[in-house]
């Protein structure tokens, strides 16, 4: 299995009123003011100038970036964009052409897996074990006592329901089932950087809340969060910033409000009788039967451009203002490129 991670307990374990000792003081351990994770200066993941060349072929091309100690980053890109490389450079599965990719201020090595929480695309685990078993295996591997293990993993299972699970064969639950337990193991005693990539896959609404209340639980904790993901509603829900990534550049770099703003800042949106008239202030973007959306020119605001529509007779129904969203600038940037099926 590709693992290199830890983690803390979950909540409804820390919220338990019958926790052990050892139980007790992991829980204690992680605990800690959001404000002080977020004042630490140095960036827990550094990348600068990153290169990566496979046989003649730029696949990375000068890429760079940090991520903020306590902060959760989105790493976005269409598939073939370069972050499956990027990250297994950053690890040091591969070794890059030409650059600095650091975290914590150093390059990362095998013995610093302990601090760190993995979850690869590519899932793997010992599936001829029962599930209790697999995650004691790997609990005990990064330092827990085994009653320590057993008990954090069991408390996971009952809140991932997975309960009933603990004794059955891994080849034997769904593949949504076993991405559970792997997300477990990832979290497991006490990752200081979370590395997802795509944990949410194939999940339903449902499932998916779920593993994002888990995520949010890290994160409030103090774990910094690199995610990998497709679904830019969670990005817009979790991410404290973001880069897109397009053939191995950086396309755009920063909070979630910078990057709306890069990509036409905020939108009007009508329903409306009558004709538009063409205006100094604002300039339509889409126009279908009675709905309309308009983009702000310089020193205009919406209420002027209200006022102006009313005043020109046009009967408007419904007016708001709103960003464009992760999901449209998604569309945007990469276009067709992401309804192709390349490989990442």
């Amino acid at each position: 299995m590709t693992s290199m991670s830890h983690s803390t307990l979950p909540a409804s374990r820390c919220r338990s009123t019958r926790p052990n000792e050892a139980i007790r003081r992991l829980c204690n351990s992680r605990t800690m003011d959001p404000s002080a994770a977020n004042a630490s200066s140095e960036p827990v993941v550094h990348i600068e100038n990153f290169k990566m060349v496979f046989d003649n072929r730029v696949v990375i091309d000068g890429l760079s970036f940090d991520i903020k100690q306590g902060e959760t980053f989105g790493f976005l890109g269409s598939n073939g964009s370069g972050k499956t490389t990027t990250i297994r450079a950053l690890l040091g599965i591969y070794q890059p052409t030409a650059g600095i990719l650091q975290i914590d201020g150093r390059v990362f090595k095998p013995e610093d897996g302990k601090r760190l929480g993995y979850l690869p695309e590519e899932r793997g685990l010992y599936k001829k074990e029962s599930v209790i078993d697999v995650m004691v295996y790997f609990g005990r591997l990064k330092g827990l006592s085994h009653e320590t293990a057993r008990e954090w993993s069991l408390s996971f299972l009952e809140r991932v329901d997975l309960a009933d699970q603990s004794r059955v064969r891994l080849d034997k639950l769904s593949s949504g089932q076993q991405q559970k337990v792997q997300l477990g193991v990832t979290i497991m005693n006490d990752p200081e950087l979370l590395i997802l990539d795509e944990p949410t896959k194939g999940f339903d609404p449902v499932n998916r809340r779920l593993l994002m209340g888990i995520i949010e639980d890290q994160k409030r904790v103090g774990a910094t969060v690199m995610m990998v993901t497709h679904q830019m509603d969670e990005v817009e829900r979790l991410c404290d910033r973001v880069i897109l990534l397009k053939n191995g550049r950086s396309e755009a770099y920063g909070t979630i409000n910078e990057v709306q703003d890069l990509y036409g800042g905020t939108t009007i949106r009508i329903r409306y009788s009558g004709s538009i008239p063409d205006s100094a202030h604002f300039a339509v973007s889409l126009r279908e039967r009675n709905y309309a959306e308009l983009k702000f020119t310089d020193g205009a605001d919406a209420a002027l451009i209200l006022k102006e529509l009313v005043d020109a007779g046009v009967q408007v129904r419904e007016f708001t203002t709103s960003k464009l969203s992760l999901d449209e600038i998604f569309l945007k940037v990469y276009g067709q490129e992401h309804r192709s099926d390349v490989a990442p």
